[in-house]
C-alpha cells in the first residue's frame, strides 16, 4: 500500500487500491456553513470586543501558560492557512496579499472571507 501512495503521489493518491474523486466530483464547502460561521463568529467577536475592549481580548492569552499555548495553536493554523490561501490563490491568478494582510489584521476572519470569496469551481488540491 505504501508503494501505491508513493507511486502515485505528483498525480493522483491511492489509498489501498481505490482511487480518490476527482476534483471535480468533490464537494465544495458548502457557502451555507461558512456564512453560519462567518455570522456566527461575527457575533461572538462583536460581543467580545464590547464586554471586553480589545485588550481583554488579549491579556488572558499571556496571563498563563494555557493561554499562550491557545494563542501559539491558533498562529500555528492560521500560519498553515495562509501558506495554503497563498499557493491556491497564486494557482488561481488572484493576489494573495490582501488575504493574507486581512488574516494578520483580523485572524480566523481571512480565510473564511477567503473560502467565500474563492471561485467554487477550483479544486480543493
Amino acid at each position: 500500500m505504501t508503494s501505491q501512495v508513493i507511486e502515485a503521489w505528483p498525480g493522483r493518491l491511492q489509498t489501498a487500491g481505490l482511487p480518490t474523486p476527482d476534483a471535480a466530483e468533490r464537494p465544495a464547502m458548502p457557502r451555507t456553513l461558512l456564512l453560519l460561521t462567518l455570522a456566527a463568529f461575527s457575533v461572538l467577536t462583536a460581543l467580545a470586543l464590547w464586554q471586553h475592549g480589545l485588550r481583554g481580548i488579549f491579556e488572558p492569552l499571556f496571563a498563563s501558560t494555557a493561554g499562550l499555548q491557545v494563542f501559539v495553536d491558533l498562529v500555528i493554523a492560521l500560519s498553515l492557512f495562509m501558506v495554503w490561501m497563498w499557493h491556491d490563490a497564486r494557482r488561481s491568478g488572484r493576489n494573495p496579499w490582501p488575504w493574507i494582510v486581512l488574516t494578520l489584521l483580523s485572524g480566523s476572519f481571512g480565510p473564511l472571507l477567503y473560502l467565500l470569496a474563492r471561485p467554487a469551481n477550483l479544486p480543493a488540491r
